[in-house]
């Protein structure tokens, strides 16, 4: 027998090996909502309804509070710092790391890969003992009238260590497998390697670059371990809304603490829904039929 009719007769075995019985399929669906509710959607639907219970004047007045008010300001100024700086790192060190190769560079995309593993916690000490008082830098800032640890330079820093990540692994998979054959193309033509980066690779890698500065975003916004430890919760001067939720909690203001969390999690669902647009403009079209 030849090998196109051997392979023609395994086709249709190989089909219904793979294809998994009905009540296999039911039961992975059923797993799956049921771990999305229980651990998702439902602390969500709780949070909003614990806000709302007391009404929508209490509702209102917790939001419109000032040190809400504040707390999202510093909130948002982390993130508008801290973003766009790891913007420009995410897409120097994916270009650095996808077209050169250097000695250390797998150090360099460990480095990267750094912030994953270490707890932010343990981000904030060492933030302290770099530029606390009695860190290693800690008496020349004192001398020279800088205040990092307990202001907002402690939370910026703290917010761009845990948040390095984010756009740069999101880049470095995408320029490697778009390879570089459009780069050299544009350089073979003339182009400087300014005009490359403007016209080549940014149009190329732009779907992704969104994607990870939403996610980036999400998480400078969300962060709570290390600004913890160098803000100092001073209400009204360096409170984040996520740290603005755990003193409300914890003076037993439930109503104002779940109000506060709501807004997060509305943040939250918005990134999540401009996440998912995102993925279904990464996905391949279909090829339009063309009549015969």
């Amino acid at each position: 027998m030849s090998a196109a009719g051997w392979q023609g007769q395994r086709r249709p075995q190989t089909a219904l090996a793979l294809r998994d019985p009905p009540w296999v399929r039911a039961l992975l669906i059923v797993l799956a909502v049921t771990v999305l509710l229980s651990f998702l959607v439902l602390p969500l639907a709780v949070v909003l309804m614990e806000a709302l219970r007391p009404g929508l004047d209490a509702y209102a007045a917790a939001l419109a509070d000032d040190n809400t008010h504040h707390a999202l300001l510093i909130t948002l100024v982390a993130a508008l710092i801290s973003v766009p700086l790891n913007l420009v790192f995410g897409i120097a060190a994916a270009w650095l790391v996808t077209r050169f190769r250097f000695p250390g560079k797998s150090l360099l995309i460990t480095l990267i890969d750094l912030p994953f593993s270490v707890s932010p916690v343990v981000v904030g000490l060492a933030l302290v003992l770099l530029y606390g008082a009695h860190g290693w830098f800690g008496a020349w800032l004192v001398a020279n009238g800088v205040k990092v640890v307990f202001a907002l330079p402690g939370i910026v820093l703290a917010t761009i260590f845990v948040t390095v990540p984010f756009v740069a692994r999101e880049l470095i998979p995408l320029m490697q497998a778009q390879g570089r054959e459009e780069e050299e193309a544009a350089l073979v033509l003339g182009a400087n390697g300014w005009q490359v980066l403007r016209h080549v690779t940014l149009p190329n890698i732009r779907i992704g670059l969104l994607y990870g500065v939403i996610l980036c975003n999400a998480r400078a916004m969300g962060e709570f371990g290390a600004v913890s430890v160098v803000s100092g919760h001073i209400r009204g001067q360096t409170v984040t809304l996520p740290l603005h939720v755990e003193m409300l909690y914890q003076e037993y203001q439930t109503a104002a603490a779940f109000a506060v969390a709501s807004m997060l999690a509305l943040l939250a669902l918005a990134t999540l829904l401009a996440q998912h647009a995102l993925e279904a403009l990464r996905r391949p079209q279909p090829p339009e039929e063309t009549s015969p």
